[in-house]
């Protein structure tokens, strides 16, 4: 698993042997990022559920601004950050995403975020599906696009926003998400 654009582009991340985490493909990120084009420099990230930080570094090393990274255990994100040199524009926060979206919810910090990337575990996707339906349309600046990761045949979807598109690489669902349109 390596970067696959930007300044650090051709950099390995890691994943810690034995932790369960499922990365997305470096093909998937390459999609992703080719389809945001111009949408990632200058760009505030949210990375929930950030695992090894590969989406949220990504978008760093394409020149987004800062990011944040969210997950129970930021382990694996922070060897990472640590490793490229990024603590100064990453913030890492370890906490129940569920809980953190609605605490930054209430402190009514909305449209803070031109890019909210989600890559929920798998098994979790009934779970996480209503906080993130009730709290990123709030933090989704007026222009941001949502990327939501989820189980081949079985997307995640966020109702309260408008999906632009899907497409499936390998293992998984890669949906974009948008503000609806009035």
């Amino acid at each position: 698993m390596r970067i696959t654009g930007g300044e650090l582009g051709g950099q390995p991340l890691v994943a810690p042997r034995g932790w369960k985490v499922r990365p997305t493909s470096d093909r998937a990120r390459e999609a992703i990022f080719s389809s945001l084009g111009d949408r990632v420099a200058g760009a505030t990230v949210l990375d929930l559920y950030c695992g090894t930080g590969a989406l949220a570094i990504e978008a760093l090393s394409r020149g987004a601004l800062r990011a944040v990274l969210v997950d129970r255990d930021t382990r694996p994100a922070l060897g990472n950050v640590e490793r490229l040199g990024l603590g100064a524009r990453a913030e890492l926060v370890r906490a129940d995403v569920g809980r953190w979206l609605g605490q930054v919810s209430a402190a009514a910090q909305t449209g803070r975020f031109d890019l909210i990337f989600v890559d929920a575990p798998y098994r979790l996707a009934d779970r996480v599906k209503d906080p993130l339906d009730n709290h990123l349309p709030g933090l989704l600046a007026p222009e941001g696009r949502v990327v939501v990761e989820s189980a081949a045949g079985r997307p995640l979807g966020i109702d309260s926003l408008q999906r632009l598109r899907q497409r499936r690489y390998g293992a998984a669902d890669i949906s974009v998400y948008a503000r609806p349109q009035a």
